[in-house]
């Protein structure tokens, strides 16, 4: 608490050492790369609501500074951190009761998160923001508690500060509907963009308008990744991240959404992912087979072939080779 913390100057993670004690308040939150499944789902009161399970991209994040101020009220920040400055609001009228002299204050955002592409860089940064004030008033926020806090600053939240366990989240009411599990099956993600260059508003979308259909097919996908992440069963987990991904294609359509599907064939891994309501994707890999790196080596030339740029290779215990694949082809 109220601790300025050294970085990773690799990836911007809090270090694990303190270096200087300041009056100021300090967060970090990771990003994501898409979804894994994403529809409307009943709740435990047999209400549908619109939730998703998010796949969390370690590598990239956003650190936020909160510097207090007992000379004005509310935040400054630069003028493109809309939400930033929301969340910062909020949180300080969460911890009114908490004595504090602060009465606003600035926050700075460092992040190496692309904007607009549907990998959670509004959401990283909001969600570093609330524990960066939450941290100068000496607050421990649990996860549901800054996702509740971050989708009263968004209006709609990725679950990405849920990083504890794998959740069905309502991200528009900011509540767990359920956890799915502990872990994710181990498994390495090829992701790209789709649109490069491209700019999704995330807020002008408009939420899609799902079928009968396409309502009781989302609860079956459920229970398939329910029982996926139960069984690390990494074959199955993709079949439904690919049903999500059609699905959703009439909404948001990715150009090169078949062509992956056809690269993740021939190369014989277990489905294709997307953000929902962004640009990327990623083909999904059972990192347990003894011939995954080079189907990924190949699989990221031929994605570059098609004109996509490389986001991401994310590993779930994937080998060391693998990571290396993925520090060498994306850039930090």
């Amino acid at each position: 608490m109220r601790y300025l913390r050294e970085l990773d100057s690799t990836h911007g993670r809090p270090g694990d050492y303190q270096v200087a004690e300041t009056d100021v308040g300090v967060g970090y939150a990771s990003a994501h790369h898409g979804e894994l499944l994403q529809g409307m789902f009943y709740d435990p009161n047999g209400q549908l609501r619109r939730a998703l399970v998010t796949l969390p991209d370690p590598r990239r994040g956003s650190r936020a500074v909160f510097h207090p101020s007992q000379n004005h009220w509310g935040i400054v920040g630069t003028p493109e951190l809309i939400k930033v400055r929301r969340a910062a609001i909020i949180a300080l009228r969460e911890f009114s009761r908490h004595p504090s002299p602060a009465k606003g204050g600035q926050i700075e955002i460092a992040s190496n998160v692309p904007r607009g592409v549907g990998m959670g860089s509004s959401t990283s940064d909001v969600a570093a923001t609330i524990r960066a004030v939450a941290d100068y008033h000496g607050v421990a926020l649990s996860r549901d508690e800054i996702g509740r806090l971050a989708v009263l600053a968004e209006c709609a939240s990725d679950s990405i500060m849920i990083d504890d366990r794998v959740v069905l989240f309502a991200h528009r009411d900011g509540v767990v509907l359920e956890t799915l599990g502990h872990r994710l099956p181990p498994m390495i993600v090829v992701g790209c963009d789709t649109a490069p260059g491209a700019v999704v508003d995330t807020l002008g979308l408009q939420p899609a308008e799902y079928n009968d259909h396409e309502i009781g097919a989302f609860q079956v996908l459920r229970a398939a990744l329910r029982r996926a992440i139960a069984t690390d069963d990494v074959a199955l987990l993709g079949r439904v991240t690919t049903a999500s991904a059609r699905i959703n294609q009439r909404f948001l359509p990715k150009p090169y959404l078949e062509a992956l599907l056809t690269l993740c064939q021939q190369f014989e891994g277990c489905g294709v992912q997307v953000a929902h309501s962004g640009t990327v994707a990623g083909l999904i890999f059972d990192g347990r087979r003894t011939d995954v790196e080079p189907s990924v080596r190949a699989c990221v030339d031929r994605i570059e072939a098609l004109g996509l740029e490389i986001t991401a290779i994310i590993g779930f215990e994937p080998t060391t080779t693998a990571i290396e694949i993925g520090a060498a082809r994306v850039p930090a």
